[in-house]
């Protein structure tokens, strides 16, 4: 017998046997997802650069190392600590080519065993100097190692290892070096030199990241302006195609008789499944909007902006009129000022009301009001005036602290079509 198996996990990322629990699914969640499982969306470009700066700071350590060398007691330290640092990042650069751009936790844990080592090495030769900032070399350089692995480690893991090692910089300048005038300066600009790369390397990398994943949501929700009236989401075709698939080779599987008739209590059951989720994505099809989805299925738009659209106007929109619109609320939602956390957009089409104005053509006038906390009217850009004279007229007032805007959009007449 023929044994049916449902997809543990749709496209949208939710658990199937699970409906209900927790919010709706969201690009966002697959692109947390996609990027969990390495370096990607381009960071791996990112640790490349990072790997040649950290080159560059070892040649000049390098140099430094040699010209000073004479000064040294005892330079065995230092050249064991300068083998030992490259040999780490050579290994963890090698590895992590080898692995696809991931650093498991144990080699993380070699590698910064390894810089420890390094730092370590370092201090114990410079500590008769008395002049950690001006002869230290190998442990300024641990800190731009710290920069390769920025785009494959958490971001509190590289601030925790860049803190660890600003502060044995600190224990180590005050209880070894006299500071005066002159001296300093240069403990100061060491001690910068090996924290900042990794602290730098990290908001660099969020930064990259957060843009990235912010544009991408923003052309998977553009695509939405050239969806039907009705639709399903952005991400749901490929999980109806297996569902449809699924419901086909069970039919099948009854009309060539691999599956006796009647069916078993496990066969029925998971028809019982295909058909219930068949039919919820049906009735979605036939009340959610395309506006609706780029809404809900936005990690910024879904956080903040709220839709009130019960008689499914949205759908009646030209994919002019529905760029306008979502860019509009787009350009509001991602302004980066710090009034932005507590920013909302209410966004309401309709009701109609009946009005006695022939419109040519026989269209109709939907009222469309966009209401926004926390942007003050001298601060709407241009580009969102621009964005929704394209959706109709429009007229702008501002009440207790909120910018709303009246939209009369003009659109044809369904009956007519």
């Amino acid at each position: 017998m023929t044994s049916f198996l449902r997809p543990e996990e749709n496209t949208l990322g939710v658990i199937l046997g699970r409906r209900g629990k927790g919010g709706p699914p969201g690009v966002a969640k697959a692109l947390r997802q996609a990027s969990a499982r390495g370096a990607t969306l381009g960071t791996s470009y990112l640790g490349i650069g990072a790997g040649v700066l950290s080159g560059i700071e070892g040649i000049y350590g390098l140099s430094r190392f040699a010209a000073h060398l004479s000064h040294y007691p005892d330079a065995l330290p230092v050249i064991i600590a300068w083998i030992l640092y490259i040999a780490a990042l050579i290994a963890a650069l090698v590895t992590m080519s080898v692995l696809g751009d991931r650093l498991p936790h144990w080699l993380f844990a070699l590698y910064l065993v390894a810089l420890a080592g390094a730092v370590a090495l370092d201090f114990v030769a410079i500590w008769p100097l008395h002049n950690i900032g001006e002869y230290a070399t190998a442990s300024v350089a641990a800190g731009f190692g710290l920069m390769v692995v920025v785009t494959l480690r958490g971001g509190r893991e590289v601030l925790g290892a860049a803190a660890v090692l600003g502060v044995a910089f600190v224990a180590v300048v005050l209880l070894n070096t006299p500071l005066t005038a002159t001296t300093t300066p240069a403990q100061l600009e060491t001690i910068s030199l090996a924290v900042l790369p990794g602290v730098l390397g990290v908001f660099v990398v969020r930064g990259f990241r957060r843009m990235v994943q912010l544009e991408l949501d923003r052309v998977l929700v553009q695509s939405t302006v050239s969806a039907p009236r009705f639709a399903v989401g952005m991400l749901a075709s490929e999980e109806l195609a297996r569902l449809d698939l699924a419901a086909e080779d069970l039919l099948e599987s009854v009309a060539t008789g691999r599956t006796a008739l009647p069916l078993d209590p496990k066969t029925a059951s998971v028809a019982a499944s295909l058909a219930t989720e068949l039919r919820l994505h049906l009735i979605e099809g036939r009340r959610e909007t395309w506006l609706y989805h780029a809404v809900s299925e936005s990690e910024m738009l879904g956080k903040a902006v709220t839709l009130t659209d019960r008689g499914s106007l949205a759908g009646l929109l030209d994919p002019v009129q529905r760029d306008g619109l979502l860019s509009a609320v787009w350009l509001l939602m991602s302004d980066r000022t710090k009034s932005a956390a507590t920013r909302t957009v209410q966004l309401t089409l309709g009701p109609m009301v009946a009005s006695e104005l022939r419109l040519p053509g026989n269209q109709i006038a939907i009222p469309i009001v966009v209401t926004s906390t926390g942007v003050p009217r001298n601060r709407v850009d241009p580009a969102i005036w621009a964005s929704i004279s394209r959706v109709g007229g429009y007229n702008d007032s501002t009440q207790n602290a909120s910018l709303r805007v009246e939209i009369e959009c003009i659109v044809d007449n369904p009956a007519d079509q």
